[in-house]
């Protein structure tokens, strides 16, 4: 765990961060998110649920339009307008066809560079179990990178009028077991814990800490870790597979 990390290729305009619920890209990238859409990057946002299931006390068609809020409040603190919706249901999604194309399409519209996800391995740094939804969302994705530049799977996309996409250069994968790259997030860190403090309710429901001492013990913590691989700076890690 002592080799050191490479930077992220900046040879890219476009990106589309695709995630499992409202709150995934903010505990594991939205620093580095941040930072690129300070340099003119543009970055979209895409989930594949409303996070529905994810508050114990709230009952999901009170919770899904609430989260929703919360999560496009919480783009907007790093300089992202479009965040989209796919309407899987939270804690039940499959892996599979209907999944992969869902996020072909979105790489068709979109027409990314760079696709970012979240861990798609069954656990996290070897010690906790990885939800259901992260593996096979983060797995759909990187399928779906290549999906979407194939004309001859999911031809139905193509005929509903979104053309291949052959562009996607990059899938970087956050919160990975075994990361390659960083960013460097001083810049954006500050920025990030303000995202996932957005996520108020969530959080309220998730630990009786002060919401803003959660957030920024908990990125700040990450950063200074992942750091030490990458010259000292607090940093953001990903696992980069390239295309």
């Amino acid at each position: 765990m002592t080799e050191q990390l490479e930077p992220m290729p900046a040879d890219w305009c476009r990106a589309l961060a695709v995630a499992a619920h409202p709150d995934d890209l903010e505990y594991g990238c939205a620093a580095a998110i941040a930072g690129w859409t300070d340099g003119g990057r543009e970055i979209s946002y895409l989930l594949a649920t409303r996070g529905e299931a994810g508050i114990e006390t709230l009952e999901p068609e009170k919770c899904a339009p609430l989260r929703e809020r919360e999560q496009r409040a919480s783009a907007a603190v790093v300089g992202v307008s479009t965040v989209e919706f796919l309407d899987h249901r939270d804690g039940v999604i499959e892996y599979g066809l209907p999944l992969r194309r869902d996020i072909a399409a979105a790489i068709r519209r979109h027409r990314p560079e760079l696709v970012i996800t979240l861990n798609h391995r069954d656990t996290w740094g070897g010690v906790a179990w990885n939800t259901p939804d992260h593996r096979a969302v983060g797995r759909a994705t990187l399928d779906a990178a290549a999906d979407a530049g194939n004309r001859w799977i999911f031809p139905e996309l193509a005929e509903s009028g979104l053309q291949p996409w052959n562009g996607v250069r990059w899938v970087a994968v956050a919160g990975s077991n075994t990361p390659t790259h960083a960013v460097d997030a001083t810049v954006g860190l500050e920025r990030s814990v303000k995202s996932l403090l957005a996520h108020r309710t969530y959080i309220e429901g998730l630990t009786d800490e002060d919401p803003e001492v959660y957030c920024r013990t908990f990125l700040t913590g990450h950063a200074r870790a992942e750091g030490k691989r990458f010259g000292g700076c607090p940093a953001v890690a990903f696992e980069l597979f390239t295309r």
